[in-house]
C-alpha cells in the first residue's frame, strides 16, 4: 500500500461533522449523526407487537417501494419512495414525528436509469439534511432539494451531466452534507463520479472521476476544524482504496490503497474502520504522517455482510452474511464474542444506550443487550414486523423509526 498526502495542511485532529443548525436529537442522514449508527439516550422498548399495537406509537402508509432509511429533523420524519411500472415516479414524504400525521407529499419524474434489481428500488439512497433542507437522492441519479415544508429549492438530473452513469442493478450510495456542499457518489461500470453540489444553489462546485466498478458504499463527512486551514473534508471508499478529500475543492489529502468491500460503508470514530479483508483499523489522527496507510489492527473474523460496522467506545459490531453478530475490541485487538441472530441482513443496526437493535430482511428484529463487563451480548427481545425490511432504521424523538416498502413505524414506549 502507498500513502499519498498532499499537505500544505497539518491534519492534527479530525472529528465527526456536526452541523451547527442541527438539533442534537436529530437523525439527519444514513446511519445518523456522524454516520456511526449510534443514537442518544432514548428509552426504547425491547419488545413490541405490530399486530396488537403494543409499543407502536403510530403507523403510516407509504407509496410504491423504498429501501432508503428514514431521517428525522426538527420533529419531522422524512422518507423517500419510488413507484410506477418503470419505477420512475419519485416520492418524498414528511410526517409529524410525534403523531405520524402526513405533513406533505411531493412527487417528481426520474430523468436517469430508474429500473433496478427486484430486491431494491429507485428510492435506495437515504436522504440527508443540513437542518434547513432535505436532499433526496435516487438510484436514477436524480438529486432533489426541498425545504422542511416541502418547497422545491432546486433539482438536478445528474445523468444528464454524466451520461451512462448507473447500472441495471441500481445504486444505493447515500448523500452526505459536509461544509457548504452535499456530496453524492455514483459508481458503476459506466461514467462513475463523485460530485459536490452547493447545498444552497444546486451548483456543482467540483467533481471527481471514480473507478468504473459497482460500488454501493456511502461517503462520510468529517470536520477539519483542527487542521491549519480549517476546511471540512469527505472520505470516499471504493474497491481501489480510501481517500480523504477537501470538501470545498475535492483536493486529495490522504489516499490509502486497500481493496474495500462494495456494500458496507466504512465507519469513523477516533479510528477509521474499513471493511477490507474483514475489518482494517487505521489511525489517521495521531501526530506525524508516516505509516498512516498501514492498519494498526486487522481482523478477518470481523467480516461484515451488507450492514455497515457500528463502533462505540473502542468496540466494533458487525453482522456477517450468515446473520452472526460479532463484537471486537480495538483496545485489546481481539474478537470478544459472537451471537447468532439468523436470517439475511441489509439494514445496518443501531446502538441505543446499552442495546443494539438489529432487523433482518424478513422483518424480524433482535434486541441485543450489551453487558458493561464486556461479556457476551444477550438477545433480550425478538419482534416481528411481518414485512420485508431493507432500509436502516433511525433513532430520534424517543422512538425507533423503521420503514418497509409499504409502511413507516415509530416504535416507542
Amino acid at each position: 500500500m502507498q500513502l499519498h498526502i498532499m499537505f500544505r495542511y497539518s491534519l492534527l485532529l479530525v472529528v465527526l461533522l456536526g452541523m451547527g443548525d442541527m438539533a442534537a436529537g436529530d437523525w439527519p442522514m444514513f446511519r445518523g449523526p456522524g454516520g456511526r449508527s449510534v443514537g442518544g439516550d432514548d428509552d426504547l422498548p425491547q419488545e413490541w407487537s405490530i399486530s396488537e399495537g403494543t409499543n407502536v406509537a403510530w403507523t403510516a402508509d407509504l407509496p410504491g417501494r423504498g429501501v432508503s432509511g428514514p431521517i428525522v429533523v426538527d420533529g419531522k420524519v422524512f422518507v423517500t419512495a419510488s413507484s410506477g411500472p418503470q419505477r420512475d415516479r419519485l416520492h418524498v414524504l414528511a410526517f409529524n414525528s410525534e403523531t405520524g400525521k402526513q405533513l406533505w407529499h411531493r412527487q417528481f419524474w426520474a430523468t436517469g436509469k430508474s429500473m433496478c434489481h427486484e430486491t431494491s428500488a429507485n428510492a435506495a439512497p437515504t436522504p440527508a439534511s443540513d437542518g434547513e433542507r432535505i436532499f433526496a437522492f435516487y438510484s436514477s441519479n436524480d438529486l432533489i432539494a426541498l425545504d422542511l415544508d416541502g418547497n422545491l429549492q432546486w433539482i438536478r438530473g445528474l445523468e444528464l451531466d454524466y451520461p451512462g452513469a448507473g447500472n441495471a442493478l441500481g445504486m444505493s450510495s447515500s448523500p452526505v452534507v459536509v461544509g457548504d456542499v452535499v456530496v453524492v457518489q455514483s459508481e458503476a461500470q459506466g461514467n462513475s463520479f463523485v460530485a459536490a453540489i452547493d447545498r444552497a444553489t444546486g451548483e456543482t462546485l467540483w467533481d471527481l472521476k471514480r473507478p468504473e466498478a459497482s460500488n454501493w458504499c456511502s461517503p462520510i463527512a468529517v470536520d477539519a476544524e483542527y487542521t491549519i486551514d480549517k476546511q471540512p473534508a469527505v472520505i470516499l471508499q471504493s474497491g481501489e482504496g480510501i481517500g480523504l478529500h477537501r470538501a470545498d475543492n475535492g483536493e486529495t489529502l490522504l489516499q490509502i490503497a486497500t481493496e474495500c468491500e462494495s456494500i458496507p460503508s466504512l465507519t469513523f470514530d477516533k479510528y477509521l474502520y474499513a471493511p477490507s479483508n474483514g475489518i482494517q483499523v487505521y489511525d489517521i489522527l495521531s501526530a506525524g504522517l508516516e505509516d498512516k496507510d498501514k492498519p494498526v489492527w486487522q481482523e478477518s473474523k470481523l467480516q461484515p455482510g451488507s450492514p455497515s460496522p457500528v463502533v462505540v467506545d473502542d468496540q466494533i459490531f458487525v453482522i456477517n452474511r450468515s446473520g452472526v453478530l460479532t463484537c471486537g475490541s480495538t483496545a485489546s485487538k481481539e474478537v470478544k464474542w459472537k451471537v447468532r441472530l439468523g436470517g439475511r441482513f441489509w439494514a445496518t443496526p443501531v446502538l441505543v444506550g446499552k442495546h443494539l437493535y438489529c432487523i433482518n430482511a424478513d422483518g424480524k428484529s433482535f434486541v441485543v443487550s450489551l453487558n458493561e463487563d464486556g461479556s457476551k451480548g444477550e438477545i433480550v427481545g425478538e419482534n416481528e414486523f411481518g414485512e420485508e425490511i431493507l432500509g436502516s432504521p433511525a433513532v430520534a424523538d424517543d422512538g425507533l423509526f423503521v420503514r418497509s416498502h409499504a409502511h413507516l413505524w415509530k416504535i416507542a414506549k
